[in-house]
């Protein structure tokens, strides 16, 4: 019978379909308008310092010469799929993608019509319901324990790591979730929620080191799975469970790497979830990847080939979220960090890769370098950030003083 994780694979081999031409024999004579639209690309990505068959590592590589028309045409959605496609290859992904984000390029290239059904489609249907809220677990997070084990390291945190004195991954990592429990001002015996608790390692953190007696909840059948036994022996109950079912008091609630999956039609109801489950004078975490500008614009190449349905919520609609439920103690910006912890990912990634080839092949190893790598690069342009918001149910009397 197959696994979980063989079913998730099979599924997104399905999802990602046969790799187009990966080396094109076609001539560019062959191809109308081939000519002006290398020009174009050419000149586009010259003016950020990336050349095309350049000698050095953040130029692009064109192998097929179908790639300028696909770019031209599509955007970001194109050049990310020709990527997945072998029309192109760059040695440093990430610093490419960090000097096209920094000059901003993608708003020089049209939208699409795939895109913009995109767009129409997030704002006419509620894509972040019930139903379609669990599609991101069975796409995305059940892809395999084992897979996410060898990237994302001992620490299993799915999330950006704190890089304040350390250089190590795990270390960066257990850092970020002391910070949230101190921030979060954990003693022994409080009751927290953890929505979208992963792994369980942050459900396991507050147990075995602050005494709290945790229940976290998520989407997904194989993190349930894996942290019902990392916490074994801990007071932590995991539940497979959609946030907007729990209506029970809490004294903490804590939320990483949540809201990005929630959409804009639902972070008012999230908030007001947190909200009802808090007794009075508690604190909410809200640790969250944030758009600089506030867009109902989802990124298509991610929203079709990584986290379905995603969007990531600018600083502005989070705080309009809460307003009149919650207080805004403190904001945290560290955004800088989640640069170096996709760049450690990518090396486990690339390090594991051969005991996955076989499970998920060629084309899903390139669309899952061209992710982490691009996301990189796009932190490191501080094109997103990465906040820590600590709200608070009633304000705290006499002012809150956050650690850092």
């Amino acid at each position: 019978m197959p696994t979980q994780p063989d079913i998730a694979a099979a599924a997104w081999r399905d999802c990602l379909g046969a790799p187009e031409h990966r080396k094109s024999t076609v001539s560019i004579a062959q191809i109308p308008g081939t000519l002006a639209a290398q020009r174009a690309v050419s000149d586009l990505f010259g003016a950020c310092g990336v050349r095309l068959d350049g000698r050095q590592p953040w130029d692009l590589r064109i192998n097929d010469e179908r790639f300028f028309k696909r770019v031209l045409t599509q955007g970001t959605l194109g050049l990310g799929e020709s990527y997945m496609d072998g029309w192109w290859d760059c040695p440093a992904l990430d610093e490419m993608c960090f000097r096209a984000i920094r000059a901003q390029l993608t708003k020089q290239v049209r939208l699409n019509l795939r895109t913009l059904l995109t767009i129409a489609a997030s704002l006419l249907y509620n894509l972040q319901n019930r139903v379609r809220a669990r599609l991101v677990g069975k796409r995305h997070y059940d892809l395999g324990n084992d897979f996410f084990a060898a990237m994302l390291g001992s620490s299993m945190q799915y999330s950006c790591a704190y890089f304040h004195g350390v250089d190590d991954l795990d270390l960066a990592q257990q850092a970020k979730m002391d910070l949230i429990c101190r921030k979060l001002e954990l003693q022994p015996g409080m009751r927290l929620l953890d929505i979208g608790c992963g792994w369980g390692g942050l459900a396991r953190h507050a147990a075995k080191n602050y005494g709290c007696h945790v229940v976290g909840v998520t989407i997904s059948q194989e993190q349930q799975s894996f942290a019902e036994n990392l916490c074994q022996g801990l007071p932590v109950e995991i539940r497979l469970q959609d946030y907007r079912q729990i209506n029970e008091s809490f004294d903490r609630i804590v939320s990483v790497g949540m809201m990005e999956h929630v959409g804009f039609k639902n972070y008012r109801c999230f908030m007001q979830v947190a909200r009802r489950c808090l007794t009075k004078g508690a604190l909410f975490l809200c640790h969250t990847i944030g758009d600089s500008i506030t867009s109902l614009r989802p990124d298509p190449w991610i929203n079709r080939h990584i986290f379905p349905n995603s969007q990531l919520p600018s600083l502005a609609q989070t705080v309009r979220a809460a307003e009149g439920l919650f207080v805004v103690e403190d904001v945290h910006n560290f955004g800088a960090c989640y640069d170096r912890t996709l760049l450690a990912w990518e090396r486990n990634f690339q390090q594991a890769w051969p005991r996955f080839k076989d499970r998920y092949g060629e084309r899903f190893q390139r669309m899952w370098r061209y992710y982490l790598l691009g996301c990189a690069g796009a932190f490191r342009a501080r094109h997103i950030q990465l906040f820590q918001c600590l709200l608070s149910a009633d304000g705290v009397l006499g002012g809150y003083v956050a650690p850092r």
